[in-house]
C-alpha cells in the first residue's frame, strides 16, 4: 500500500521508513533530551529535589515499605529524586510534589526500567503529600 510522506512529500510504500522522517525524529529526541538535561542542572530542580528528600525524611521510600529486594529498610544512602511520570512524557509535571519520590540507587534504577510500577510509586508519593 502506498502513502504520501509528510516529511519529504514523496509517495512511499507504507512500510518504508523515509530518511527525512528518521532525521526529524532524531532532531525531536535531541531537542527533548537537551531540555531535560538543562532542567536537571537548574536551581529550581536542585531546590525541589532537596525539598522532596526532606519531605521523605532522607529515606528511600521503597526500602521503607520493603519493596522489590530491599536489603536495609531504613536506607539513607545513595538517594536521588525520581520522576514517576518521566520528563519526556509530561514535562509540565517536572516539579509536582506528587510526581516526585526519594529512592535509593537500586530502586531508582528498577523504577527507570519499569521493574517497579509507576502506579505503586504514585500511590506512595501521594501519601507523602
Amino acid at each position: 500500500m502506498l502513502k504520501s510522506c509528510t516529511y519529504c512529500g514523496k509517495i512511499h510504500d507504507k512500510k518504508y521508513i523515509c530518511p527525512e522522517k528518521e532525521r526529524a525524529e532524531k532532531k525531536r529526541r535531541k531537542k527533548s533530551s537537551d531540555r531535560e538535561n538543562s532542567f536537571r542542572w537548574s536551581r529550581d530542580w536542585k531546590q525541589k529535589a532537596e525539598s522532596i528528600k526532606r519531605r521523605d525524611l532522607y529515606l528511600c521510600q521503597a526500602c521503607i515499605r520493603n519493596l522489590h529486594g530491599t536489603v536495609n529498610q531504613y536506607n539513607p544512602h545513595q538517594l536521588s529524586v525520581h520522576h514517576i511520570v518521566k520528563l519526556r512524557d509530561d514535562y509540565s509535571r517536572r516539579l509536582d510534589d506528587d510526581n516526585l519520590i526519594t529512592l535509593c540507587r537500586m530502586h531508582h534504577e528498577m523504577a527507570e526500567h519499569g521493574e517497579i510500577q509507576a502506579s505503586v510509586l504514585a500511590a506512595i508519593a501521594e501519601e507523602q503529600c
